[in-house]
């Protein structure tokens, strides 16, 4: 399974409408898709999924995931069920279907339907080792009965990897997802990992970070650990929303990251983001309409290699 960081060939965007969820802001939310595709579109190919019949816009959650294998590019088709079927999802599971059938998207199709997983759940480093977190891969009504050794052994098994390192702390007020990492955290070039930082409001994530501190690369040697911090409380009504700046999206050349209104903490993390990518251009991208549907940047794009 490539890094993130790998040349791509496209990023997908799946389009909001009127069916979705996001129909009370339509048209704020449509002008940050906007903004994505023009940023995108700078520097590589945008597939926009508009006419596509589909459920909701999480195209990380949806999409295909791609893996390489002796320089074929392999399709692998999961199921997603609304983050343990928590929302509809048939007509999402249908769009990987559309975009080949009218070669939006090429390589070799693996069907994978009979087992949920999704883009925002695994996070690779292209080198064999892929991170996950204990809580998303092993909630309710992903893959039961299975054990977490026989999800590990699927894994190894098609995204080509050699190790799975599996987190078991980690978790944001408000999320739906059951702790994607990729909210929580994001594995960078030469073993760097950035991660959410924890407050008196999540202990859980400050023993995340004791568990990254305590983590080894294959050589044995400690990661590069740089700490994102959390932004300040976001609330719709009387709902906290699960902002984080670790949901940042790696495309050629730049880094396209959540911004929140709050100058101080956006800035702090697009600088840390930065010690990370020190050879890309770093975008902010202001994500408050997308946080009220629990979401950001990453969860929003599927990149194809």
């Amino acid at each position: 399974m490539p890094a993130e960081w790998e040349r791509q060939s496209a990023v997908q965007l799946t389009w909001p409408h009127e069916d979705t969820d996001w129909a009370p802001i339509l048209d704020e939310i449509t002008a940050v898709y906007e903004v994505m595709k023009r940023e995108i579109e700078k520097r590589e190919p945008v597939i926009v999924v508009d006419d596509i019949p589909h459920n909701d816009t999480w195209a990380r959650d949806h999409g295909f995931i791609t893996v390489v294998e002796n320089g074929e590019k392999l399709l692998l088709d999961f199921c997603f069920n609304g983050w343990g079927e928590k929302f509809p999802a048939d007509l999402d599971n249908q769009i990987n279907h559309h975009l080949l059938e009218r070669s939006l998207v090429s390589g070799t199709y693996e069907n994978h339907l009979d087992f949920v997983l999704e883009g925002g759940s695994i996070e690779s480093d292209g080198k064999g080792t892929v991170f996950t977190t204990a809580c998303c891969l092993l909630a309710p009504h992903r893959n039961q009965p299975l054990s977490q050794q026989q999800i590990e052994d699927r894994l190894k098994q098609w995204l080509g990897a050699d190790r799975i390192v599996w987190l078991h702390h980690g978790s944001l007020i408000g999320d739906d997802t059951d702790g994607h990492i990729d909210t929580l955290v994001r594995i960078c070039p030469d073993d760097t990992i950035l991660y959410t930082g924890g407050d008196a409001d999540h202990p859980d994530l400050l023993l995340m970070e004791e568990e990254l501190q305590s983590l080894r690369t294959v050589e044995g040697r400690p990661y590069r650990l740089l700490r994102l911090p959390l932004p300040r409380p976001i609330y719709d009504g009387d709902d906290r929303l699960p902002a984080t700046y670790a949901n940042y999206l790696v495309v050629n050349d730049a880094v396209l990251c959540p911004t929140y209104n709050q100058p101080d903490l956006d800035e702090q993390a697009l600088s840390t983001i930065a010690l990370a990518f020190p050879d890309r251009e770093i975008v902010g991208i202001n994500c408050c309409p997308v946080i009220r549907q629990h979401g950001s940047l990453h969860c929003c794009t599927m990149q194809y290699y």
